[in-house]
């Protein structure tokens, strides 16, 4: 039973792959939000057609109190239809609700933020030796891929949300899933490696630097420059420490899918491994690993990392990559001395991902999570990145 009121009249909904529709289009979306401050202020839904506008719902009881619901109404952002959107889709039903009775043109936004953090958006990306597809997730800006050569598959960095989508992905692709990959041990997100597996018998492997942090549960091992057949395609690891100790990134002809190590704006945070203390260390890594272990790489080289950041754009045909060669131009990094870009790093680490402990135990094995609490333990955005502005 809803802990909110029934809306007096009939209300529209739009679901969340509708609000992605728009958001993909670029087209102007005038959002009201009815969470609390603190929950609105630390994750929300953004976009360059996005005009946002907190009001809490106790403050819409008060309106409809007060006989002013038009008058709040005015205080909300933007022109058109207004998109109200809460947690779970109940407050701000109710919200829509009022506003409609004030003949105003609102709808409600099925399932809230909840709803919004299940969608999944899918786009291929421009590989010679495989069919590579990456899947989306606006809500956190978490990215995944499906490998696809032949009648087999792998996914590297499964989310667990999206554990059945993989499987569909692959099918509709006439493959089956036979490896699945985790670049390292996550700490925003929780994996979808084991379930994936137990799934569809698919083989589980992590970088043996990861698995050497305390892993729990049986999974196959790989090392830098090992190579693992999919189908008639090659998945070759590439160690790129910095992140954490065992980030792997994994080429697959043209296309480095660099997971937790360079996105297209930044650059990966050193800090949730080793805590502050062991942070600069792994800082220093990350700057070898950027300029020295990647220097073999062709510029034309696609990289598609695991993440991206508010405000990153897509490419014209909708893909979070981006050729390293370009990459090497934009990010300060490439022009920086060790010393200079560890203390820029060091100086710019964002506050640490909610949860991230619990997420880390659950991908370690060292917890376990039902599929309700993994999903409310990762919900909120990422903050793997060092910084936003490392690319400026």
């Amino acid at each position: 039973m809803s802990d909110y009121p029934e809306p007096d009249v009939a209300v529209e909904s739009r679901s969340p792959e509708w609000l992605a529709d728009r958001l993909t289009a670029g087209d102007p979306v005038r959002l009201l939000d009815v969470r609390n401050r603190d929950e609105f202020e630390d994750w929300q839904i953004t976009g360059p057609s996005v005009e946002a506008t907190l009001i809490p719902y106790m403050q819409w009881l008060q309106a409809e109190v007060q006989d002013s619901v038009a008058d709040r109404a005015d205080e909300i952002d933007g022109e058109g239809p207004i998109t109200v959107v809460c947690g779970k889709g109940e407050a701000s039903a109710y919200v829509a609700g009022l506003l409609t009775e004030a003949g105003i043109e609102a709808h409600n936004l099925a399932e809230g933020m909840q709803g919004w953090a299940r969608v999944a958006r899918t786009v291929e990306l421009p590989c010679d030796a495989a069919t590579v597809v990456q899947f989306q997730r606006p809500a956190s800006g978490c990215l995944s891929s499906l490998l696809v050569a032949g009648d087999e598959a792998a996914v590297i960095d499964p989310l667990r949300a999206f554990t059945d989508r993989y499987v569909v992905a692959a099918a509709q692709r006439d493959a089956e899933i036979t490896t699945v990959v985790d670049t390292h041990v996550h700490a925003d997100h929780v994996s979808g490696l084991r379930e994936l597996a137990e799934k569809t018998g698919a083989t589980p492997v992590l970088p043996r630097l990861s698995v050497q942090r305390g892993v729990e549960f049986d999974v196959e091992t790989i090392i830098d420059g090992e190579e693992r057949a999919v189908g008639d395609a090659t998945l070759r690891a590439v160690h790129l420490p910095g992140h954490t100790t065992g980030m792997t990134a994994f080429t697959v002809g043209n296309v480095l899918l660099s997971g937790d190590s360079i996105f297209l704006e930044s650059v990966a945070r050193p800090d949730l491994q080793r805590g502050e203390g062991g942070a600069e260390a792994l800082a220093a890594q990350l700057y070898e690993s950027l300029t020295e272990r990647l220097a073999d790489f062709d510029g034309d080289t696609l990289v598609a990392p695991g993440h991206y950041s508010e405000g990153t754009d897509p490419d014209a045909d909708g893909a979070f990559a981006a050729r390293l060669g370009d990459l090497r131009e934009s990010l300060p990094v490439f022009e920086m001395d060790r010393t200079a870009f560890t203390a820029r790093i060091m100086r710019d680490i964002p506050p640490q991902p909610d949860n991230f402990e619990r997420i880390v135990a659950a991908n370690l094995g060292l917890a376990e999570l039902d599929d309700g609490a993994a999903f409310e333990v990762e919900l909120g955005p990422n903050n793997c990145a060092a910084t936003p502005s490392l690319g400026e």
